[in-house]
Parts: structure tokens; sequence; C-alpha cells
């Protein structure tokens, strides 16, 4: 059987390919996956440990099978960190967007007379990191499972809280410092709840959306910022 296979980050960097079709026998499960990719591809063994595998858009486990035309995803730890207090995308609530982010469009997405306490939170590009210069950053995702997750987010900090409403929308591609590259607008009728989930959903953004971070450096070296395990279990290790 083929299976689609994608590699993000720093797995696409060893296998030298972002995306590939494999043939497979059939039955194969996910640990048969690990065990011919290892064969093929050496250097991916130590990364595999940290690797979450997401197949047709959902955390899978080892013993997970696999079937005709499965897309199955290499997930690295995501970018995780925090983001400068400064962005958003049109007036969607939650989305991924390739272009400069629209605040008032954030903002509006929540708005309401009854919600008086409005919180927004912007990420911008810092211009060092570890006391190297950084001169801009290149978000990628996995769109279709990023988007679903930055919606699961919304939906269930929404749920928790009276008449509250979320905006999480992030930013892809090449990021200048400076810029922003997410923001985040919560709107309740009082503040606390209000500032309670604006810091959850930015927390939870940084462990479950998968998308990716790679800072460009003075001098041109680049690096992939790999620091947290993507949550909602199922790790291949």
């Amino acid at each position: 059987m083929k299976i689609r296979l994608l590699a993000f980050a720093s797995a696409g960097d060893v296998l030298g390919a972002s995306e590939m079709e494999l043939e497979l026998p059939a039955d194969s499960r996910v640990a048969d996956l690990r065990a011919r990719l290892e064969g093929d591809h050496p250097a991916l063994s130590p990364l595999w440990p940290r690797l979450a595998i997401a197949v047709d858009g959902r955390i899978a486990g080892p013993d997970e099978e696999l079937r005709e035309g499965s897309e199955v995803a290499l997930l690295p730890p995501v970018s995780g960190g925090s983001g400068d207090p400064a962005g958003s995308s049109a007036r969607q609530r939650t989305g991924l967007a390739d272009g400069p982010l629209d605040v008032p469009g954030a903002l509006a997405a929540v708005a309401a007379p009854g919600r008086g306490a409005v919180i927004l939170f912007l990420g911008t590009v810092r211009g060092s990191h570890r006391g190297r210069r950084v001169e801009r950053l290149t978000y990628s995702a996995y769109r279709p499972m990023a988007e679903e997750a930055l919606e699961r987010i919304a939906a269930d900090l929404e749920r928790e809280h009276q008449d509250l409403r979320v905006a999480i929308v992030h930013r892809l591609g090449e990021v200048e410092v400076g810029e922003a590259s997410v923001a985040i607008a919560v709107a309740a009728p009082h503040r606390a709840a209000a500032y309670q989930a604006n810091r959850t959903a930015l927390e939870r953004l940084k462990s479950e959306v998968p998308i990716w971070k790679r800072e460009h450096y003075e001098g041109g070296e680049a690096a992939w910022r790999e620091e947290e395990p993507l949550a909602g279990g199922g790790l291949a290790g």
C-alpha cells in the first residue's frame, strides 16, 4: 500500500524532503513505518524519541494501523517559548495568516456591547536570542491540524466562561524583527476571565499547535527552535 509522508522542521531536514510517497506492506503500523524510515535514514534515529506522529491529522501511537492513502506526519517539538508584547487575521475567529496580521479584525471578531473587558496579546519577533542577533523568523505549520487545534483551544475557553469570546491568529512564512507573529484577542464581561483566558490560550498554543519556528541569524546561519513536545499524547517514542 502507499502512504503520503509529511516531515516538518528538523525531520524534513533529515529526510531531505518535506513530502514523499512510500510503499509499505499491507497491515503496516506506525512502528513498521519507524523501522523503515530508520533503516533508510539512520540520522533520523536520534530525533525519533522527540517526534509526535499524526495519522490523518490525529496524534497516533506506535500500534496505529496505516491504510492505503494514509497521510502520516512527522512532528518535531513545536517552537514553544514566549512572544514579546505585538498581530491577527481578518474577522475569522481562529486561523493562520500568510501575510501581515489584521489586529482590528481580531478585535472585531470578539467585540460586543456586553463584553467590557478586552485583552489583546501581540507577539512580535525579537531581535536577539541567547546573545545572537536574529534577522528574521520563518514559521511553518501542519496547516489542517494547526487550524483544528486553534479552533479547539478557542472553543474550550469559551465553554468555560459565560459570554467570553476568543480569537487566535498566527502568521506563517517569513516574519521580520519587530513584526507581529501571533495575536490573541479575548473579550468578556469581566477582566479576570479575559486575562485568564488570554494567558491560557497562549500557553496552549505553544504546546498544542503544530507550528515551527526557524531563526535566521546574522551571518547566514539558521536553526529550528524545537522546545516542547507536541501535546496530545500518542508520542511514538
